[in-house]
């Protein structure tokens, strides 16, 4: 079950535009280490686990990726909401406004859109898990690199929030995948 509360997970507000990084922002969207493939990747694995301790976990963690995906799609509206047609061609923008103008649209910095082939589900859960553990480290350095890219204190603040709670979750997957084996699982 799913509660909706009308806030971020953590406040943004950006108040400079920066076309260049709403396209590389799109990479945390919707490309295939960013956060809507995380969290349907956890929300389906949770089936697989063998006990309501893993279930919990990927559940917990599936929900808070979902709440990311907001952060991450309010990141990108506010960067690119105020730009002309003529800024959003100089900024490789152009074939999105052709197909979504000025909305979010789940896709990387390519502007290939999401897809359910980034997802990886084994059913099995060390495997699962040793999967989930990679992909935290793979957003983790995606959030280090898009930081370099900015000096923005706006842009950095949530960015910097987003990379230490992909360590918390790789912690905690760590912890689940370091249990089961102890287990024998």
């Amino acid at each position: 079950m799913f509660k909706y509360e009308k806030m971020l997970e953590y406040p943004i507000n950006i108040r400079k535009k920066d076309l260049k990084m709403a396209k590389l922002l799109n990479q945390q969207l919707g490309g295939p280490n960013g956060e809507l493939a995380a969290s349907i990747r956890y929300l389906c694995q949770r089936f697989s686990m063998p006990d309501e301790k893993g279930r919990a976990l990927l559940s917990d963690i599936a929900t808070e990726e979902l709440g990311h995906v907001e952060m991450i799609s309010t990141m990108v509206r506010q960067l690119i909401k105020d730009a002309s047609i003529e800024e959003l061609k100089n900024a490789g923008l152009d074939t999105h406004y052709v197909e979504h103008k000025k909305g979010v649209f789940p896709s990387d910095s390519n502007g290939i859109p999401f897809t359910t082939a980034y997802i990886n589900i084994t059913g099995n859960p060390i495997v699962d898990l040793q999967e989930d553990m990679a992909a935290e480290k793979k957003a983790q350095a995606v959030y280090e690199n898009l930081m370099d890219l900015t000096s923005d204190q706006d842009l950095l603040a949530p960015l910097s929030f987003l990379r230490q709670r992909e360590i918390v979750h790789f912690n905690r997957f760590k912890e689940l995948h370091d249990y089961y084996k102890k287990q024998g699982m």
